[in-house]
């Protein structure tokens, strides 16, 4: 065994591992697992701390490396694990050095913990990589870290704040990934939209957005991660309008429809601000599906209250949903507010996953008889436009085939090849 990386979490995670294995491998350093956490809820820290476990017992004289959000928010968690040979922070992760010094000196127990002080960061570094291992479509980090504090979330302490990738990185980065044969980037980070902040002339996503279509005309398909639709600027709506390349299919983060409940967890939007942006947005791209994150049974929140979130899904027209029980997550003041009974958090997670199912195939029966071009994302396997599973037979990973829509199961299409794209 040389290196094997195990990720959780988000897509900017999945980009980072890429940068962390190279960087381990440039450093020297051999027989190691490098676990990159998540922090979003107790049931991502958990489920690291069951594949650490796991790695020791598979891997009995391997070094375990811990890392990520988790890692970065409650490092004493992992470094009291005995099966934890070293954890580093979000920053630390990507840095040879950290690496090199494992590989030369061994892990001194003293130092079992390498963890910065993450709001201290000023500046995110655009890692250039030639690609994702066994990854059809590849990330590209925009942005890393968070201004906003909102009351359930503690990512912003395992990020930091806000910083953005210069224009030009990005592209350089977005350029040599298409030259390399990548037909889709996706650009990813923890708050997209509040990417340029930062930045010299504080750039938009929307010019980012436009700049990338304009200076690398090859790529066929750019994606956006999950954004945040109240920051969702005119260019980048010129953008959705005017070029086809961007591809329809937009990730909300919504986290409720209840207007009390979005005060409650600091959020910047009301209900209607998310209903208007996705009315404009399909006028402008009547093509269009969304995706969103939704939290069941926030702290306060009445059978009213989650009635509004059920009834948004419709208002919205969403179709992907991404549904999360609420989980108190320590030094959050959404941790300290009145809680539901976990019963009751269960129960309207059900109940919004259930409107999650109806929705998906109500989308899936629509697009029943189309032709659509469609990624190979792994053999049997790919994505229309809309992000839509779609089951196929033949092509290879990366590739853009042309598909009819012959039917859906109850959660992905059913398609027969009928060419390459152009």
């Amino acid at each position: 065994m040389s290196i094997d990386v195990v990720t959780f979490g988000c897509r900017l995670n999945s980009y980072e591992s890429e940068v962390m294995k190279r960087e381990a491998e440039a450093a020297g350093l051999k027989d190691a697992i490098l676990i990159n956490t998540c922090a979003v809820t107790n049931e991502a820290v958990r489920q690291a701390r069951q594949a650490v476990r796991k790695a020791r017992r598979d891997n009995p004289n391997a070094r375990i490396i811990v890392t990520g959000c988790a890692a970065q928010t409650e490092s004493a968690t992992f470094s009291e694990m005995e099966e934890v040979d070293l954890v580093l922070g979000n920053t630390e992760k990507l840095e040879r050095k950290s690496y090199q010094q494992v590989a030369t000196f061994g892990i001194d127990d003293s130092e079992k913990v390498r963890v910065n002080d993450i709001m201290s960061v000023e500046e995110t570094a655009g890692h250039l990589i030639d690609g994702l291992e066994g990854r059809a479509r590849a990330f590209v980090q925009v942005q890393n870290g968070c201004d906003h504090r909102c009351t359930f979330c503690i990512i912003p302490y395992g990020r930091g704040n806000s910083r953005s990738v210069p224009m030009g990185v990005v592209i350089d980065q977005i350029r040599r990934l298409t030259e390399n044969g990548y037909n889709e980037i996706v650009l990813t980070g923890v708050d997209i939209t509040s990417y340029g902040s930062d930045l010299p002339g504080t750039p938009k996503l929307g010019a980012l957005t436009a700049k990338i279509l304009k200076m690398v005309p090859d790529l066929k398909r750019l994606r956006l991660s999950s954004i945040d639709s109240i920051e969702a600027d005119d260019e980048l709506m010129r953008v959705i309008a005017d070029d086809e390349r961007l591809m329809p299919h937009f990730h909300l983060s919504l986290q409720a429809g209840d207007d009390m409940i979005l005060k409650r967890m600091k959020r910047r939007h009301l209900r209607a601000d998310t209903i208007a942006f996705c009315e404009e947005v399909r006028r402008l791209r009547p093509d269009v599906v969304f995706g969103a994150d939704i939290i069941a049974g926030f702290p306060t929140e009445t059978e009213e209250m989650f009635q509004n979130s059920l009834r948004i899904v419709d208002e919205c027209g969403l179709t992907h949903l991404h549904v999360f029980p609420f989980s108190p997550r320590p030094g959050t003041p959404a941790a300290r507010m009145p809680q539901l009974p976990r019963q009751v958090v269960k129960e309207r997670g059900a109940r919004l996953r259930a409107k999650g199912e109806e929705v998906l195939k109500k989308h899936l029966a629509g697009e029943v008889g189309k032709i659509l071009p469609v990624l190979v994302e792994k053999e049997g396997l790919g994505r229309t436009e809309t992000f839509t599973q779609t089951e196929i037979t033949g092509g290879e990973a990366g590739e853009i085939l042309m598909v009819k829509i012959i039917g859906h199961s109850d959660r992905h299409l059913l398609g027969d090849v009928v060419s390459r794209a152009a």
